[in-house]
């Protein structure tokens, strides 16, 4: 989700819910505690130079049980930080404690902002030497006239 999205979401709710890739919810008490710019410059296994740029927002649960963030809060922040940092419309990664700060992508359902997890993956693919994954049959549904049956002469 870009950061305009999350903007026009927040301009239609009344409160404010993170749902965890398992269904929990973030209690409602979370505060924002960052909004920034993430910039990472890297080269990948395939020896090319990469340069990727985020909005971060980090959730955080203290024992402020009575606080509760309310969307047009969330959105003062984000403006604030689209001015001082200047921050573009960039998608937007979610950081949250659970066995260690876990990151993850962010979609809407209509009434949760629902974080989503985030994989490793090559971006060299077609570079760095692993060979194209083959695609499974099941040989159950394999045309009888293209496989080699006894008799047929095939072997």
């Amino acid at each position: 989700m870009k950061l305009s999205e999350i903007k026009s979401h927040l301009a239609e709710l009344d409160t404010i819910a993170f749902e965890l890739p398992n269904g929990e919810l973030v209690p409602n008490h979370f505060h924002v505690t960052e909004v920034g710019k993430i910039t990472k410059n890297f080269i990948d296994c395939g020896g090319t130079v990469r340069n990727e740029e985020v909005v971060n927002f980090q959730l955080w649960n203290a024992n402020d049980y009575d606080h509760r963030l309310h969307p047009e809060k969330l959105i003062n922040i984000i403006e604030l930080s689209e001015k001082v940092l200047g921050i573009e419309d960039l998608e937007i990664e979610v950081e949250y404690q659970g066995q260690t700060i876990e990151k993850f992508g962010l979609d809407f359902d209509g009434t949760n902002f629902r974080l989503t997890s985030k994989k490793t993956d090559c971006l060299a693919k077609d570079n760095c030497g692993i060979p194209a994954e083959k695609p499974k049959l099941n040989l159950s549904e394999m045309d009888q006239q293209s496989s080699c049956a006894p008799g047929s002469g095939c072997c």
